[in-house]
C-alpha cells in the first residue's frame, strides 16, 4: 500500500494548511473531530438507539441508553479515525476527501494512529464496565471488521468490498440489543440483515456519483468496474431484499400496525427510487443527471424512518390480526 507523507501537524501552519500563525485549540479539536466522521456516527447510532426500545419492549433505563450510545460513539470514532489513517494515500487522490486533516497535514499520521487506538480501548472498557462485556466484544468485533476486514483487505481488492465490509455497519444493531438483554435473538439478527442488505443500495449510488474519484484512486468500487445499468440492477435487487427482510420482523418480534405500515410505505418508496435510478441508467443518463445522490439521500431517510418505527412500535403497540 502506498502512503502519503504529509507535513507534520504542528508545524506552524494555519487551519487551511497554509503557512501562518499557529492554529488555535478550536481548529485543532475540529480537525480531530473531523477524523471521526461524525455524520457516519450519527447514522450508526440511528440503528442502535431504537433497537434498545424493542429489546426492552418499552423505555430502557436512561443511564443505559446514554452509556451504550457513548460507548458506540467511541467505537465508531475509533474505526473511522483508523480508516482515515490507512486510507490517507487514496484520500489525497479523491476530490471529496482531499481536504481531510491527514491529507492536508493538519494532523500527523502518528497522532491520528494514537488517537484512534485510544478511542478503541476506551470504547471497549467503557462498554464492558458500564454496560456488559457482550456489548464490548461486539464493539471490538465491529472495529476489527471495519479497519482490518474492510479497509485493509477488501476495499482495494474487490468490487464487492462494500457488501461484505458493510457487516461492520450492522454491528450497532447487535450492540444495542445486547446492551439491554445481554444476549442475542432472531429479532436482532433480522435487523442486522436489514442493515446488511441496505448498505449496497445506500453506498453504490454515492459511488456512482463519484466513480471518477474512486477510479483515480484505484479503488475498484462496483460502479468503477461495471456499467451503470449493471449497478442499477444490483441496487434494485438489494433494495427489494432489504424491504422484504424488514417485513420478516413483523411476525418474529412481533411488531404491530405502526411498524408494519412504516416498513411498507417507506420501503415502497425506497424500491421505487431504486427502479427510477435503473430506468435513467438504461436511458443512458450519466453524471449528476443520473440522480444517484437522490437515492443515496433517500436511503438514509428510509433507514431512519424504519428504525423510528422499531422504537415507537413497542411503545404504541397495536397488534396485527394475525
Amino acid at each position: 500500500m502506498t502512503t502519503l507523507d504529509p507535513r507534520p501537524a504542528h508545524d506552524g501552519t494555519s487551519h487551511d494548511g497554509t503557512a501562518g500563525s499557529p492554529r488555535g485549540w478550536r481548529s485543532v479539536v475540529a480537525d480531530y473531530v473531523a477524523l471521526t466522521k461524525p455524520r457516519i456516527i450519527e447514522l450508526l447510532l440511528v440503528t442502535t438507539f431504537p433497537v434498545m426500545f424493542l429489546a426492552e419492549r418499552g423505555v430502557p433505563p436512561v443511564w443505559l441508553i446514554v452509556a451504550t450510545l457513548v460507548g458506540g460513539t467511541l467505537a465508531a470514532a475509533s474505526a473511522n479515525v483508523l480508516n482515515c489513517y490507512l486510507d490517507r494515500d487514496i484520500d489525497a487522490q479523491m476530490h471529496r476527501t482531499s481536504n481531510r486533516p491527514l491529507v492536508t497535514g493538519r494532523v500527523s499520521p502518528r497522532d491520528a494512529l494514537i488517537f484512534g487506538a485510544v478511542l478503541g480501548v476506551a470504547a471497549v472498557l467503557w462498554l464492558g464496565l458500564l454496560v456488559n462485556w457482550l456489548s464490548a466484544w461486539l464493539a471490538l468485533g465491529a472495529m476489527a471488521l471495519y479497519v482490518v476486514f474492510y479497509t485493509m483487505i477488501l476495499k482495494r481488492r474487490t468490487s464487492q468490498n462494500i457488501v461484505w465490509g458493510g457487516v461492520a455497519g450492522c454491528m450497532p444493531v447487535l450492540i444495542g440489543w445486547s446492551a439491554v438483554t445481554d444476549s442475542m435473538s432472531w429479532s436482532a439478527v433480522i435487523l442486522f440483515l436489514v442493515v446488511f442488505f441496505w448498505t449496497p443500495p445506500h453506498y453504490w449510488p454515492l459511488s456512482m456519483r463519484f466513480k471518477d474519484d474512486y477510479a483515480a484512486a484505484g479503488v475498484p468500487m462496483l460502479p468503477v468496474v461495471a456499467e451503470d445499468v449493471a449497478v442499477g440492477r444490483q441496487v434494485v435487487a438489494y433494495a427489494w431484499v432489504t424491504v422484504l427482510t424488514s417485513l420478516v420482523l413483523v411476525p418474529v418480534a412481533p411488531m404491530g400496525w405502526l411498524y408494519a405500515v412504516t416498513a411498507v410505505v417507506s420501503g415502497a418508496l425506497f424500491v421505487v427510487e431504486s427502479h427510477r435510478l435503473l430506468a435513467r441508467a438504461r436511458q443512458g443518463v450519466t453524471g449528476a443527471r443520473l440522480g444517484a445522490m437522490r437515492l443515496f439521500h433517500y436511503s438514509i431517510s428510509y433507514l431512519t424512518l424504519l428504525f423510528l418505527g422499531v422504537a415507537v412500535d413497542p411503545l404504541l403497540y397495536f397488534p396485527l390480526p394475525f
